[in-house]
């Protein structure tokens, strides 16, 4: 299995400057291709393939005046920022014929210096190295600062550098995993259990255990408010407008953060805990075009079945999602009567036909774990799913996260 182990980066001033300009021609690379791709659309030519885009627009094209500078930083950049945008429009073509599963993609697009997130990917073949020192020494860039927060397990494979809206620039290691180090971490269990995801708690086990909910939204709004203020206030296109954007950027930055990492924190409890985990699959889309549109974003419940996910995959553990059109707040999980629909308000009820007295999230976490299979075993033998590819996909600069995804 792959997992990307995520580092915050400190590059000095002139390591800073160095990685804009790679920054940026990446960004004019991919640009260059879309632009090849949608003239030759327009003309009604076949579309140049890889090899013609790599000889044109990168080894031709720094012998020229205009792209002269692309020679200042590494080849291997400007390659990977081509493969991204082929990446991009294959899986654009996919998309349109019904092969790639998920939302309809659009045609890739040019990218703006001003996007709030810029990215370069070096591959084992561009020579970066971690020095002894434990700087993480770049081709034409030089020995950046790092601040590890665990060791790495293995040798990366690669390294994506980022920098996101807030200014911080973190280091993406792609690091195939030992399956038999993480069945070692993690022994087996004979604990299972349903969760029940909401917003006045953020999950309710079966076993009766209630998890508050952080709201680390609700809790930065009026700092969130405030700042955005101050930028509306200023001239667009000065300093301080941007000094202001930065203010703001950080400010939601640390909302995210925190929300990621009390996922990571709870997801791994309980896949440590636990042999198999039931859970329901939430219509997120849906309740997000509701009034609870801030309530549910805040919550962030498929970031946090995405971490069940992919980290039950990775210790040989289970998960179970149950459809989400099973009454699990309807039936009573004492004697499997179903009582009807109850409003959002009533937090307990009794069952007409065997008496027991119900709370409402608590009563579903069982049915939870009931619909899954989960009550009277934990899906059979421990679960060995093949290789994963690393989490979220790296064509492009949008689809990053900086955090890692393993825990």
């Amino acid at each position: 299995m792959q997992l990307r182990y995520g580092f915050r980066l400190y590059p000095d001033t002139v390591q800073a400057a160095a990685l804009a300009r790679a920054f940026g021609c990446a960004r004019v690379v991919f640009n260059d291709v879309v632009r090849a791709r949608e003239d030759a659309r327009k003309a009604g030519a076949a579309f140049p393939t890889a090899g013609e885009l790599s000889r044109k627009l990168i080894t031709e094209a720094k012998q020229t005046v205009e792209r002269c500078w692309l020679a200042e930083v590494s080849a291997v950049v400007l390659q990977q920022s081509l493969r991204d945008a082929e990446t991009a429009y294959k899986n654009f073509f996919a998309s349109l014929k019904g092969e790639r599963r998920g939302p309809k993609l659009r045609a890739p697009r040019f990218k703006s210096r001003k996007d709030s997130r810029q990215s370069i990917r070096f591959t084992a073949n561009a020579r970066w190295s971690i020095t002894d020192s434990g700087k993480l020494n770049l081709p034409k860039i030089g020995a950046v600062k790092v601040k590890w927060s665990r060791a790495l397990p293995t040798t990366p494979t690669s390294v994506t550098v980022l920098k996101d809206a807030a200014g911080r620039y973190f280091a993406s290691f792609v690091i195939d995993t030992d399956p038999r180090a993480d069945a070692a971490r993690m022994p087996d269990t004979d604990q299972t259990v349903g969760i029940d995801l909401g917003l006045t708690h953020f999950a309710v086990l079966s076993d009766g255990t209630k998890i508050d909910s952080p709201r680390f939204l609700r809790r930065a709004e009026k700092k969130l408010k405030k700042a955005q203020r101050e930028m509306s206030r200023k001239q667009k296109g000065s300093r301080n407008r941007e000094k202001a954007r930065l203010k703001v950027a950080r400010a939601h930055a640390q909302v995210a953060d925190a929300r990621r990492e009390f996922h990571h924190q709870l997801s791994t409890k309980l896949i440590r805990d636990n042999q198999a985990i039931g859970v329901e699959d939430l219509a997120v889309k849906g309740l997000a075009r509701t009034g609870l549109a801030k309530s549910v974003h805040d919550a962030g419940w498929s970031a946090f079945v995405h971490m069940l996910e992919y980290k039950a995959a990775r210790y040989g553990r289970a998960l179970v999602k149950i459809g989400r059109f099973e009454p699990t707040s309807q039936v009573c999980s004492e004697c499997g009567v179903r009582d009807g629909p109850k409003p959002l308000h009533i937090r307990e009820w009794t069952c007409a036909a065997c008496g027991a007295v119900h709370d409402r999230d608590h009563n579903a976490a069982k049915n939870v774990k009931t619909a899954a299979g989960l009550a009277v075993e934990a899906c059979g033998a421990q679960v060995r799913p093949g290789p994963v590819l690393a989490q979220r996909s790296e064509a492009g600069s949008h689809g990053f996260s900086p955090e890692p995804c393993a825990a």
